[in-house]
């Protein structure tokens, strides 16, 4: 695997397999890698001749009081994990090389970004399709793979591709949990003992709701209720929102089906984690 930093560099090398007619994939992360980034190095092997992981902590989607600073990083071990991996290229971008001037012109997403993340997180969608926007710029995939765990990025990024007209194949890999069903996630470093026994609650409330639409609840209020009494049983954890929404509009639906999604968000101690699940997908 090489590792580039400047999109120079960056370009020589994909000219150089477009000229013999390579097929692309790209996984743009913000580093210090789990599983579940891994498995999307996996998913655009199998869709790919040559894959291209990004590694940047990209400031636009922080907000002032979030923890761009404190954001985990190990450039050097996620490099072994990368190359382990079966990838091909590591493009390491730096701000300055990402963001030469400050930046003026952002895409500003509509109504799908206003609600849940988007409304707990103000700006921060204008930060995430602006980066990803300039990396598909950069490296022009061919298919580019994310994770479902952020599943209102995963589908705004979705409707750009679609709205801007990107021939790109975009390819959603399913949420990789740890045993007792917690979503992998850089964040889950953060955690001490007590607060990630706490960090269960999460994947229970989904667990919760996907059992109430077994059990035959089909309107939306009820099945956040299943959730959120999961959540009462610790005081101590803050909850941002449970969202029983539409899967591809994100918009909140009154009566569910087997495809809607639910989503959470919750502070346990000065962490936040978010997760999901779709009612007729069952969390392992």
């Amino acid at each position: 695997m090489e590792t580039v930093a400047v999109p120079a560099e960056l370009r020589a090398r994909l000219a150089a397999w477009r000229q013999e007619g390579r097929r692309i994939g790209l996984v743009p992360t913000m580093g210090y890698l789990h599983e579940g980034h891994l498995r999307l190095i996996d998913l655009a092997r199998e869709r790919a001749d040559r894959v291209v992981a990004t590694i940047f902590v990209n400031p636009l989607q922080f907000g002032p009081r979030e923890d761009l600073s404190r954001y985990p990083r190990d450039l050097d071990r996620d490099r072994a994990l990368l190359a382990e991996r079966g990838t091909d290229l590591l493009f390491t971008p730096t701000v300055e090389v990402m963001y030469p001037e400050p930046v003026e012109v952002r895409l500003e997403p509509g109504a799908m970004a206003s609600r849940w993340e988007g409304a707990v997180r103000p700006g921060h969608f204008s930060g995430v399709l602006t980066v990803v926007a300039k990396l598909f710029h950069l490296v022009g995939p061919d298919v580019a793979c994310f994770g479902q765990k952020d599943f209102q990025q995963a589908a705004l990024i979705r409707r750009m591709v679609r709205d801007l007209d990107w021939p790109i194949e975009l390819v959603v890999g399913s949420t990789v949990r740890e045993g007792d069903g917690l979503a992998l996630s850089s964040r889950n470093v953060y955690l001490g003992p007590e607060d990630r026994i706490r960090a269960r609650l999460l994947s229970a409330a989904l667990r919760s709701a996907q059992r109430a639409w077994r059990d035959g609840i089909a309107d939306a209020g009820g099945i956040a209720a299943a959730a959120r009494a999961v959540f009462g049983t610790d005081p101590t954890v803050t909850v941002d929102y449970i969202a029983v929404a539409d899967p591809d509009t994100l918009e909140p639906v009154a009566t569910v089906s087997p495809s809607t999604v639910v989503m959470v968000a919750a502070r346990i101690g000065t962490t936040r984690l978010i997760d999901n699940a779709i009612l007729d997908q069952p969390i392992p």
